[in-house]
């Protein structure tokens, strides 16, 4: 059997070792679940991908998405990575849209060229479904090593999920995101009984000028301490701050930094608007080629 191919690149990056790195197998459909599953701890990544097809099938590159502990039905960063790996190794030639067909639905991709090269890629995002907002703000707090009073009454603590669900918690200020810290012991608890299992919070205060929001993300339920870069969980966000109208309005266009206090600094453009009867969102940012080889 031909060996696949594995390519790495960085993903919301402004450079190389910046942003989240990621692992794309091309090759995929050679692998049982458990042998990707396998590739996907040995890899230890935040989610490793396998592009199962080289040909569209149903309108879309069929792509299966693991973490180090499970396989989930989407996430941002891997949608974008191999987007790009797709059309850059397998198209070999501009492209306007690359479609992925993940588990939770088909995710469409969208491709701004600066020259001959990507110089962005759009996601667009399924539509959410917002869940329980009857969160305890000192339980919630304790759980993230916080006072009540960190956290921001304008918005409720809320589940929600583009594909992915997360718990969003809305904090006053930079110095409090900067401060939080997840007990272990209260997190496990917390999420037992919960579909959302990773933890998203987010400031209105910034390291860089040019940006809206700080945000973080813990997921030590599956595996990942701090993630980097989160399009889902920012998808997830965006839906959130349209439909309650953070900044007064049903639409936002935004900038958002991520993974500055584990030394990996993100950008990611976060659009959305609320028509009422459903939130387009759209996620976007760069993809950075890292490297490519054969998998072992």
């Amino acid at each position: 059997m031909k060996r696949p191919s594995l390519y790495l690149v960085d993903v919301f990056a402004e450079q190389k070792y910046q942003g989240n790195q990621l692992a794309v197998i091309r090759g995929g459909g050679h692998f049982a679940t458990a042998q990707m599953q396998k590739i996907a701890r040995e890899m230890n990544f935040s989610e490793t991908a396998f592009i199962i097809s080289e040909r569209e099938e149903n309108g879309g590159y069929p792509v299966r998405i693991f973490t180090p502990a499970e396989e989930i039905p989407f996430a941002g960063h891997p949608s974008l990575g191999t987007a790009y790996i797709i059309q850059q190794e397998i198209l070999k030639q501009p492209a306007e849209r690359v479609t992925l067909n993940l588990k939770a639905g088909q995710i469409p991709v969208d491709f701004h060229y600066r020259g001959g090269e990507p110089e962005l890629l759009w996601m667009t995002q399924l539509p959410p479904t917002f869940g329980a907002q009857a969160f305890d703000a000192e339980a919630v707090s304790e759980m993230l090593s916080l006072e009540p009073s960190d956290i921001d009454p304008r918005a409720p603590i809320q589940i929600i999920s583009t594909g992915t669900p997360f718990l969003i918690v809305p904090l006053k200020t930079l110095e409090a995101v900067k401060r939080a810290r997840i007990n272990h012991k209260k997190y496990f608890a917390f999420v037992e009984t919960l579909p959302a299992k990773a933890v998203f919070i987010f400031a209105p205060e910034t390291y860089h000028p040019g940006n809206q929001l700080n945000v973080r993300l813990f997921a030590d339920y599956y595996g990942i301490a701090e993630d980097p870069a989160t399009g889902s969980a920012n998808g997830c966000l965006a839906c959130y701050l349209a439909k309650y109208r953070y900044w007064g309005k049903p639409y936002i266009d935004v900038r958002v930094e991520q993974g500055y206090e584990i030394g990996r600094p993100s950008l990611l453009l976060l659009k959305a608007e609320d028509r009422g009867d459903t939130i387009l969102v759209q996620v976007g940012g760069k993809v950075i080629p890292v490297a490519k080889g054969k998998l072992c």
